[in-house]
């Protein structure tokens, strides 16, 4: 999504400028045409050759600067822009920005763009706290202005708490955030992801290989699009892919069942991608067993079918599935699709190359009640995600003009 994409950044004196080096190298390799424009100050951390390196553009800081072709520099930054990032934003140039002061290059161009302007503040946790500086913030962003909070933990002052710098993952996500289309605002969509543990004892329990990956993908992708999301994860080694999803972590089977009932009103959209456990051990030993002489055997039950009872009560929701499959791929999804009710089911064989667990690429087959089969290629499970969501978009647009 980012590539061709013009964005300009702002760097201005703090001590996490340095992170703005790799920042640019991240924009760089997703292909991003990038200007960087330094304040006095921010040459004092790092020095311009570093960004002109990275970002294969002029580094800017005189205001007075022209172009090669005669144009006013930061009007013609300015006017290049799709979107502005500071990084770091420190209290001095949202408080100058905030109050119209443009006394550099930075500050006067932010004041001549129709860009968006995204702050990416970094300082000292008693100066995030600061009534001033918290209005200043107030002001930016009824000016319409965005702004990603730093996250919480040391800082280079020796201080702790709320102050660092976001991670530049997530900055990147906002980015794509800012530049994508919110055709799924005003949604609620129920995501579950990961694979679910069954206990035998207090030390084993009854697993499979699921790494959560494609429920992940599909909350960011669905957030990134304007629904508000609840993911709801079993067991996985996956960081939350977005601070404002509404993130539910569970263990068993019959756990994941109780937080889908607990979280399915006002639910417009439900999408089970988790890997559910189909059996449990039939009784839990409060001991650890312990190896004998002879062969155990373990007696397992069914556990209740989360998908199944949905499809019962879906109403006007869409309602998703998924199928891992090694063999007769379209004959199983056909029947899981009927049996449990389902607008459209997700299938691939895991033992393709590129389309197993714990891997960032599928290739899947996406199957309808009309007996419609899409094939997809191998992409990345983000990929795989927005064609999903492309689908379950027009089929909720169909129910609610039924």
């Amino acid at each position: 999504m980012l590539k061709g994409r013009k964005i300009v950044l702002g760097i201005t004196g703090g001590i996490a400028a340095y992170k703005a080096a790799e920042f640019v190298r991240l924009l760089v390799k997703a292909e991003a045409d990038v200007h960087v424009v330094m304040t006095e100050n921010a040459q004092k951390f790092i020095t311009p050759l570093t960004f002109q390196t990275l970002s294969g553009n002029p580094v800017v800081s005189d205001p007075f600067v022209l172009t090669e072709d005669a144009q006013i520099g930061h009007v013609a930054l300015a006017d290049l822009a799709e979107l502005v990032v500071i990084l770091p934003a420190t209290a001095n140039i949202i408080g100058k920005i905030a109050n119209g002061i443009a006394d550099d290059f930075l500050s006067t161009m932010v004041m001549a763009t129709r860009a968006p302007v995204l702050f990416v503040p970094s300082m000292n946790v008693n100066m995030w706290g600061n009534r001033v500086l918290q209005k200043n913030i107030q002001n930016l962003l009824e000016c319409g202005h965005h702004f990603l909070e730093p996250g919480e933990g040391e800082l280079a002052c020796h201080w702790y708490g709320k102050g660092r710098l976001a991670e530049l993952h997530e900055v990147i996500e906002k980015i794509e955030d800012l530049f994508s289309v919110k055709d799924l605002k005003g949604e609620r969509i129920l995501i579950t992801g990961g694979p679910t543990q069954e206990a035998i004892d207090p030390v084993r329990f009854i697993s499979n290989r699921s790494s959560g990956k494609m429920g992940y993908a599909l909350a960011k992708m669905a957030r990134r699009r304007g629904a508000e999301v609840v993911l709801i994860s079993g067991p996985t080694s996956l960081s939350l892919p977005r601070r404002d999803i509404q993130y539910v972590t569970v263990r068993s089977a019959e756990e994941m069942r109780q937080a889908v009932w607990s979280h399915l009103k006002g639910v417009s959209i439900v999408i089970k991608a988790a890997a559910v456990s189909d059996y449990r051990p039939k009784r839990f030993s409060q001991k650890k067993i312990k190896k004998g002489d002879s062969d155990t055997t373990l007696a397992l039950e069914r556990t209740k079918d989360i998908l199944s009872e949905i499809g019962k009560q879906k109403g006007n929701r869409v309602l998703v599935g998924f199928a891992a499959e090694t063999e007769d791929l379209i004959a199983n999804a056909k029947k899981k699709l009927k049996e449990k009710n389902l607008d459209m089911i997700v299938v691939n064989d895991v033992n393709q190359p590129g389309a197993g667990f714990s891997l960032d690429t599928n290739q899947v087959k996406i199957l309808y009640p009309s007996g419609k089969v899409k094939e997809l290629p191998l992409m990345s499970k983000e990929e795989v995600s927005q064609i999903i969501l492309d689908d379950v978009l027009k089929l909720l647009k169909k129910k609610k003009h039924e």
